[in-house]
């Protein structure tokens, strides 16, 4: 198992990397303008429908349908019901294409209503989300055999997809002097991302001989189960989104920049959940499902605390470090070209808002699957929605005193929730059982983790005021120094701890 998450979160960090890359070229060709604020808003409105119907729900539904098809049908049965869903979701991929494009107006004003008092900023997110927007269709087909590809336990392709998305956007950046500007070039950027990416997992798909075709979709008893369970997921993973339309809009009320610092503390704050929660939860949903279809609850049991292990370690030096160093992180990373240090500033204080929740956020993946993989959908959909609702409610507490911050924050205290109910209702059902040895191991990471923030807190300052004359990016520098340090600090008090208290098995 380690070795397919290491797998899964190579490419993933790969593809992290190429974003920071990204997010460095855009920082500079665009700052925290209007220009960034409409092109955000061009990038999220595709990615909202994708989280919905594509990669949270989709997954949820179809995974464990398609693992328990192909473990107790065979591979023709299997592939049949792979058909069938393929063509039913382009067909309603080229419905949703074709009804939003000359609806784009009042999707971007019902997104960002605080845009329509600026005419120059609200033309322009309407013309770049017609530009993105297709690529929603493709990523939603990229999906589907990323699926098919994980259920045979190929994680590469679907992992390394991402990459080209942020490729193709530094590219079209550098030749942003063929567009009408440097967001025009980035929207291209984002719509030729997807050609490329469903090129990309169709070929890995048609290698592996897992590929889907079009044929005429018919509900047999195999789609409608799907559909049943699909239903739920859209809901439960809408509810999610719920909460990023609340941020987007009421962002779009804040004062200019609003949007890109929650974009670029986002971004940062991804890293961690990309590359370990999601690096997790791609390998442990089909892991648990074939071990139940099966009728082996103790190797799913196995697999889900080992997942929660390895989260926990992994996540935890993020947490730290976003707490501890927001602004450094923000200035080594964004601060040039356009990109000032009230931005930092800004961007910085929302980083350290989401880091509250960060642990929260990476474990839900690798909870969640207690029910996904048996077939449930239905429950982390009630207790999404519930937690969306408390977290919206917060937000609008806390966006008029605390802007952007605020909205972060209350996204934190959102996954909080929506964390402890789906631990409590899976303990309550017997659907999970955690290792004994579990709570000696956040002690354990959470002491070393503590420690080695503690430690680039005191350090942070006087290293830069020691390097703030040398000629070439003294931050960069500065944190690079501290992360070496710290990140050596946090192994060997963790490793250390985990070796002598008999836990590095949970690891394994």
């Amino acid at each position: 198992m380690l070795r397919k998450i290491l797998s899964v979160s190579g490419f993933t960090l790969l593809s992290r990397l190429s974003g920071f890359l990204r997010d460095i070229v855009l920082a500079a060709a665009l700052g925290a303008s209007g220009l960034m604020d409409a092109f955000s808003v061009a990038l999220r409105l595709p990615n909202h429908f994708r989280a919905v119907f594509g990669e949270g729900a989709f997954n949820q539904a179809y995974i464990p349908a398609y693992s328990r098809i192909r473990e107790q049908s065979g591979e023709a049965a299997a592939a049949q019901f792979s058909n069938r869903v393929f063509s039913l979701n382009l067909a309603v991929q080229i419905v949703l294409l074709g009804l939003a494009l000359p609806f784009m107006p009042e999707l971007v004003r019902m997104l960002a209503p605080g845009f329509a008092g600026d005419p120059v900023r609200f033309d322009l997110a309407v013309t770049l989300t017609r530009i993105t927007f297709p690529y929603l269709l493709f990523v939603t087909l990229v999906t589907l055999l990323s699926a098919n590809l994980n259920a045979v336990d190929r994680f590469a392709a679907a992992a390394a997809a991402p990459i080209l998305l942020n490729v193709c956007l530094i590219a079209a950046l550098f030749i942003a002097f063929l567009f009408p500007s440097a967001a025009h070039a980035a929207a291209w950027g984002v719509a030729v991302a997807g050609v490329l990416e469903w090129l990309l997992l169709w070929v890995a798909a048609r290698q592996a001989g897992v590929s889907a075709a079009l044929t005429r979709p018919r509900l047999d008893g195999e789609v409608k189960g799907f559909l049943k369970a699909f239903g739920p997921a859209v809901i439960g993973s809408a509810g999610v989104q719920i909460a990023l339309f609340a941020d987007t809009i009421i962002a779009s009320l804040l004062p200019a920049g609003a949007y890109s610092a929650l974009y670029y503390a986002e971004r940062l704050y991804q890293l961690p959940l990309g590359v370990i929660a999601i690096g997790v939860g791609t390998v442990l949903l089909p892991t648990m499902s074939r071990a139940i279809a099966n009728g082996n609850e103790a190797r799913a049991e196995a697999a889900q605390n080992r997942a929660i292990a390895l989260t926990l370690v992994a996540a935890a030096p993020f947490a730290a470090a976003f707490l501890a160093i927001p602004e450094l992180i923000v200035a080594a990373l964004f601060e040039r070209g356009r990109f000032d240090d009230a931005a930092t500033q800004a961007a910085g204080a929302v980083l350290f808002a989401y880091a509250i929740g960060l642990p929260a956020i990476v474990l839900i993946r690798a909870q969640v699957s207690s029910f996904q993989a048996r077939g449930d959908t239905t429950t982390p959909m009630l207790v999404s929605l519930a937690a969306i609702a408390a977290n919206v409610g917060l937000k609008l507490l806390l966006w008029r005193s605390h802007g952007a911050p605020g909205l972060a924050f209350a996204t934190a205290v959102g996954a909080w929730i929506n964390l402890g109910a789906l631990y409590g209702l899976a303990l309550k059902r017997g659907w999970t059982n955690p290792d004994r040895s579990l709570p000696l191991l956040i002690i354990i990471v959470g002491v070393a983790a503590g420690f080695a923030a503690l430690v680039a807190r005191l350090l942070a300052e006087p290293l830069y005021g020691l390097l703030i004359r040398f000629p070439y990016e003294p931050r960069l520098i500065a944190l690079a120094i501290l992360s070496l340090v710290a990140a050596g600090i946090y192994g060997a008090v963790a490793l250390g701890g985990l070796r002598s208290a008999g836990l590095w098995r949970l690891l394994r």
